[in-house]
């Protein structure tokens, strides 16, 4: 049964925090060949009751043998049947960022939101971040298999664009065959629809056991050692970096150049965006925003003397433009660009 006093503890990101191993973690747990059937368990106990974790547990993972596989399907099963409670997290989003520099006022918020959140989560299977961190990591252990909830700070293009940043999230590290990785839950069980006010249930094996490094890039630990890579961005870098999505996760691009969020230009003047990928890109969509006007254009990808990839842009005009740059139809990365004489 999940334990209450332990789930209100979670709930409030200034938890004490366990130390990871120095082992960093491996790049490609999901070219595992046994997903399906890990996947075929995950979907045979819709709404199982959360008051029997270690029954439910067993369940899912009796019949499979890798450790990868039980965790597979424990994964699974979490983002198929736990939502995220769109009205709990607003509400709580919008708690913490008025009393972020207030910390006994936001102690007492965490402390007063825990018990509404546990209920929620055994009566309706409805939570927000943390209840799906709890709820991952319970019946991983249940498997015999070391989980940690890790607490931090999550960026989104509604929070965590630079400033100071605000602590708003949990995810989990799993230790696998001796090698830790990282993964989010609840970015994988669907997102928030701000415009339609709720909630839509769309899994993405983004983030499942991803390269430390591109988990890195949206997701920013208390604790520094659970980034798992060898160089470690400070939060500053980290707030201030290009916006990514998930679906940067997905096409293995990440961005190189400019290194910032917020990016200065010449109007008349080429800027070249810079990203790292394994495979061929040939081709890129630029999307700019300057105020109420967008306007699309598909630009050729070339190889840089740096032996990245590279995409130029010209600005004919001054302003202030928000530049998503895509892959196919996906939104992979975020600028905004300040055009100046």
């Amino acid at each position: 049964m999940i334990r209450f006093n332990e789930l209100r503890l979670l709930v409030t990101i200034a938890m004490l925090l366990c130390i990871a191993t120095g082992i960093y973690a491996q790049h490609d747990p999901q070219a595992d060949p046994h997903f399906a059937k890990a996947d075929s368990m995950a979907s045979l106990y819709p709404k199982h009751s959360l008051n029997d974790l270690k029954g439910l547990s067993g369940k899912l993972t009796r019949p499979l043998s890798s450790d990868t596989e039980k965790f597979r399907a424990i994964y699974r099963w979490v983002c198929n049947n736990i939502e995220n409670d769109y009205s709990f997290y607003t509400k709580n989003k919008k708690k913490r960022e008025k009393l972020k520099h207030n910390k006994e006022e936001l102690d007492a918020w965490n402390e007063s939101f825990g018990p509404r959140v546990f209920r929620k989560l055994l009566s309706d299977h409805k939570t927000v971040c943390t209840g799906y961190a709890y709820v991952v990591r319970e019946l991983a252990r249940h498997a015999d298999i070391p989980c940690e909830i890790v607490n931090g700070y999550g960026r989104t293009a509604h929070t965590n664009i630079g400033g100071d940043g605000i602590p708003n999230h949990s995810w989990n590290a799993v230790e696998l065959d001796g090698l830790w990785y990282l993964c989010d839950a609840t970015w994988s069980s669907g997102i928030i629809d701000p415009g339609e006010h709720k909630f839509i249930k769309q899994y993405s094996n983004s983030y499942f056991l991803p390269a430390p490094s591109a988990f890195g890039r949206n997701h920013y630990p208390l604790d520094t050692a659970w980034l798992l890579t060898e160089q470690k961005a400070t939060l500053q870098e980290f707030l201030n970096a290009p916006l990514i999505y998930r679906e940067a996760l997905d096409h293995q691009v990440m961005p190189v150049y400019p290194d910032h969020f917020n990016v200065d230009a010449k109007k008349g003047q080429p800027i070249t965006f810079r990203f790292k990928s394994p495979y061929v890109v040939k081709k890129a969509q630029l999307q700019l925003v300057r105020g109420s006007r967008v306007s699309t254009t598909m630009r050729e990808v070339y190889h840089h003397d740096t032996g990245l990839y590279a995409v130029d842009y010209v600005f004919p005009y001054k302003g202030t433009y928000v530049l998503h740059i895509l892959m196919g139809r996906d939104y992979v990365f975020t600028y905004t660009v300040k055009v100046t004489k």
